[in-house]
């Protein structure tokens, strides 16, 4: 009996035997799993380029010869952009789990594509702020979709790699923002138009990556769990003849990891409350506190960046993108040089490791800020070596968010965890930091707010290093359904969540 008829055998009381979970983690790496992280990881890039644009323009958007907006209205213009991410993750977050991940994932570019595109034509601080928000919500779909089918899709020996490097991606597009922007924000361009060029540039990228998503499957998890288990059994065979078609030879699926499902139960608001906090109140805990942690301290500093060299160390805006371009690269490395330890070194370990080394190291630099003993070079060097360690942290967040919890209620994990995460820690940042650095012209007189600021956000990342340690998920090199347990199992059996 070929391994497509055997696994999806009907077992007793109406569930399905399914082979579906152990023929995708045994696959071996291949071009197909390149074109799921290129297809589905540009999203990080676009999110990544967006808040660039946005962290660059900050300078320009105060001049009289722009929208001349206030330190305050410009530090809204994130915290508007990050209520967008929210709003967009709890719709979209819903739905991907309802209609599946594919449909969801081509949406939500769409939307995103529209919002930022119309960013471009902003006539004044309102026009602009919703655009951004629209914009915002494009990409919150996009966190929920993309990292559920990411980790649906990439067999379980590289998920923790794959998922960190994918998140890290951010700052290749951060990268790219401050390459273009080196342009944009300079005397080659009138002021008024760079800006408005910088909103299009997303558009462009992802009106070619469209079609790259067009050619990635449904997620054969996500149609195994909707009652649709041929259709599951047809897209695994058609990825192992991908595999097959590159001269791979496929190892025997092991019988004993097959899985008898159902199809997935219908859940409320209320229901996915109780299972989240009542289940698994120690993974909430944990999810809860890495995801606060690491979008408060991003989003703070990352926001309100530009203005800290504009007006304490006197940089440029033309000049701005200069300090940025070290910062977005020393991100992007800290995921892909520490990614694989995820994997063996192990998550817990990794996530304590990388949280409590940045919250340190920005503690030092808090210090060093205040005391006036920084310039604008050996801030960016300091904030280079802390933001090594806590990219590949804040990418650990998300992805344990997205594999500790049932298959059936991932995307709606994701989207559950990054809004409260966002609203406590992330939203209310930029503006809060914006106002904490004001406007500024004394260098000494005006540090220490924004001093202890960076202290609180130093004390969040050592608390969220803390909560892993205790409360951290060994879930390398497991498949997600070991995991969790999906609600769909004709069979689910209590987990132990003992760290």
């Amino acid at each position: 009996m070929s391994t497509s008829v055997a696994s999806s055998a009907q077992a007793h009381s109406g569930a399905v035997r399914s082979l579906v979970p152990a023929r995708m983690d045994r696959l071996p790496w291949t071009r197909f799993h390149w074109l799921v992280v290129v297809g589905l990881g540009v999203s990080w890039i676009l999110d990544g380029l967006e808040i660039q644009i946005v962290a660059l323009v900050s300078g320009p958007l105060t001049d009289k010869g722009t929208l001349a907006l206030t330190t305050g209205e410009v530090g809204f213009l994130g915290t508007g952009y990050l209520l967008g991410q929210v709003a967009g993750a709890l719709f979209f977050g819903r739905l991907t789990d309802k209609l599946g991940r594919k449909k969801l994932f081509i949406v939500t570019l769409a939307i995103y594509l529209i919002g930022s595109g119309l960013g471009g034509f902003a006539f004044n601080y309102w026009s602009l702020l919703l655009c951004r928000f629209i914009a915002g919500t494009g990409i919150g779909g996009e966190y929920t979709a993309i990292n559920s089918a990411i980790d649906e899709l990439i067999p379980s020996k590289y998920r923790g790699r794959v998922d960190i490097a994918v998140n890290g991606t951010y700052w290749g597009g951060a990268a790219i923002g401050s390459a273009l922007g080196l342009y944009l924000f300079s005397s080659h361009v009138p002021i008024d138009w760079g800006w408005r060029i910088g909103f299009f540039i997303g558009p462009v990228l992802g009106l070619i990556i469209i079609f790259v998503r067009r050619t990635i499957p449904e997620s054969p998890r996500w149609l195994m769990t909707h009652g649709r288990t041929d259709e599951a059994e047809r897209t695994v065979d058609e990825i192992e003849e991908r595999v097959r078609a590159e001269g791979v030879d496929l190892a025997e699926v092991d019988e004993s990891k097959a899985l008898e499902v159902t199809e997935s139960p219908r859940l409320g608001f209320i229901e996915l409350t109780k299972i989240f906090f009542g289940t698994y109140p120690r993974r909430s805990i944990l999810g809860f506190t890495m995801m606060v942690t690491q979008a408060f301290l991003y989003n703070a500093i990352f926001f309100s960046y530009a203005l800290v060299l504009k007006v304490f160390y006197h940089v440029p805006a033309g000049s701005i993108p200069y300090y940025f371009f070290p910062f977005a690269i020393g991100n992007l490395l800290g995921p892909l040089l520490l990614g694989h330890l995820f994997d063996t070194v192990g998550r817990r370990k990794m996530i304590f490791g990388t949280y409590a080394l940045s919250g340190t190291l920005l503690l030092i630099s808090a210090y060093l800020f205040d005391q006036g003993t920084l310039s604008a070079v050996s801030q960016t060097i300091v904030w280079c070596v802390i933001f090594f360690f806590a990219s590949a942290g804040a990418s650990s967040a998300y992805l344990t968010v997205s594999e500790i919890f049932p298959l059936e209620l991932r995307g709606q994990a994701i989207s559950y965890f990054f809004a409260i995460s966002q609203g406590v820690g992330g939203a209310l940042a930029p503006s809060v930091f914006g106002h904490l650095i004001g406007g500024a012209n004394n260098v000494h007189a005006h540090r220490g707010p924004l001093s202890l600021g960076y202290v609180f956000g130093a004390a969040l990342m050592i608390t969220g290093a803390l909560v892993a340690w205790f409360c951290g998920v060994n879930a390398e090199g497991q498949s997600l359904e070991d995991v969790a347990t999906p609600l769909s199992a004709a069979k689910p059996q209590a987990e132990a969540e003992a760290a």
